[in-house]
């Protein structure tokens, strides 16, 4: 069998004071009729990145409403962590080559999981590249399979692309977080936009006692009383972390107080982590107001939520970015953004809502000047900016989406497939 994530129990009526009663009433409807089914999720690790800090709440949350929810991890080793890391770069435009070996080395891991893979399950979520062979080398089981993508396709290499594309054909809806991410050669008759979503009961968005805040600092290195500017993100080239600390040394010259945290978490499925994080200390060069840190120096959950709570500002200066829950997790703590102009950042960050975004070193620049010299206008975007998060990127919505999508997909009902309408 998969190796078998266990998630601690959860409430949905914990939610309801946030998200709103109707919603909580929305999803009891919405989960009624998909009493007792069993879904399964299936991702490549546990810890670090996006989709595992999204599956633990919705896991609970599925449960708690009366559905039989599982995740499980499939098997790979460094080998083929290398080759999907390389498709995941590709995928989101890099020039590279998915050369004959490289394919056998994803086909034989591929295999592997799915002769590990056992049961029935009425829905199948396959998150990704790294497992997206599973459907089409299990075609005789039940059930309905959605293959989640969430990366950022639109200038997807065309030979990446054309090895993943007739694996994700072989699924029975696709759910995908924006529209112009969808390839026009995709041939899947049910195509669902979902946002990705955050947890603000989970350690690393509830509330946090000032001094809390104060004393994680403290013991890391920075100093709370100092302005801070903060990137929160895998070491990955795409989130361009030389980027951001060029933007600090620019800011610097003109508010020599300013200090820099670069923190991020290491996941089992990107051997590259390690070569950008080594790239990025060298790139720092030593400077005592930088602070770079991993999960590896004691960094978790609480101590992110610290950090984001501490920060005058958030840089999420992406190259490439799916989505960037980095983003909603900041505003929900009401603290504003300056994101890159790509992917999903601008679903998070609009005009006078949540900060401010930007294409260029020099216009992030400014943007960083200008909001740290107007600590009323970073309070009116933040507060704008923790508005839009509670409307459209809570666990709640996305649950309400995933089951709504069950629900299409069990009653054949086009209308009913979710949109990922911001409001």
């Amino acid at each position: 069998m998969l190796e078998e994530v266990h998630v601690p129990p959860l409430s949905l009526d914990a939610y309801g004071a946030i998200a709103g009663e109707d919603a909580i009433a929305e999803i009891r409807r919405l989960a009624e009729p998909l009493r007792g089914a069993r879904v399964l999720h299936v991702n490549a690790t546990k810890f670090g990145g996006g989709v595992a800090e999204i599956l633990p709440t919705l896991t609970g949350l599925l449960r708690d409403v009366g559905l039989q929810p599982e995740w499980r991890l499939m098997p790979g080793d460094d080998s083929f962590w290398n080759v999907t890391k390389l498709m995941h770069n590709g995928l989101q435009g890099m020039d590279v080559a998915l050369e004959a070996e490289r394919r056998q080395i994803y086909e034989r891991t591929s295999r592997r999981l799915a002769t590990a893979f056992e049961g029935t399950y009425d829905y199948v979520v396959v998150h990704d590249p790294q497992p997206a062979a599973l459907r089409s080398l299990r075609s005789e089981a039940p059930g309905r399979w959605i293959w989640r993508c969430h990366i950022d396709l639109t200038a997807a290499n065309p030979d990446v692309w054309g090895f993943l594309r007739p694996l994700v054909e072989a699924y029975d809806a696709a759910i995908f977080t924006l529209p112009d991410y969808v390839k026009p050669d995709l041939r899947l008759d049910v195509l669902a936009f979902i946002p990705p979503s955050i947890d603000p009961l989970s350690p690393k968005n509830m509330p946090l006692a000032p001094a809390l805040v104060d004393d994680v600092l403290h013991r890391l290195g920075v100093d709370p009383q100092r302005p801070l500017l903060l990137q929160v993100s895998r070491f990955d080239p795409w989130k361009d972390p030389q980027g951001v600390i060029d933007v600090y040394r620019a800011v610097k010259r003109t508010i020599p107080d300013v200090q820099l945290a670069l923190v991020g978490s290491m996941a089992s499925d990107d051997p590259e982590g390690w070569e950008i994080y080594r790239d990025v200390v060298r790139y720092a060069d030593d400077d005592p107001d930088i602070t770079i840190l991993t999960n590896l120096d004691g960094v978790g959950a609480l101590e992110v939520n610290a950090f984001q709570r501490a920060a005058d500002l958030v840089l999420q200066k992406s190259l490439r970015e799916g989505f960037g829950l980095t983003v909603s997790e900041a505003l929900w703590k009401g603290v504003p953004v300056v994101g890159g102009r790509v992917g999903g950042i601008p679903m998070q960050i609009g005009e006078g809502i949540g900060g401010r975004l930007v294409t260029t070193n020099d216009e992030a620049t400014e943007a960083c000047l200008e909001l740290l010299a107007d600590a009323d206008l970073r309070q009116r975007l933040g507060e704008a900016g923790r508005e839009r998060v509670r409307r459209n990127f809570l666990s709640t919505r996305n649950l309400r989406d995933d089951l709504a999508l069950f629900n299409a997909l069990r009653l054949g009902d086009a209308a009913l497939v979710p949109t990922g309408q911001v409001v």
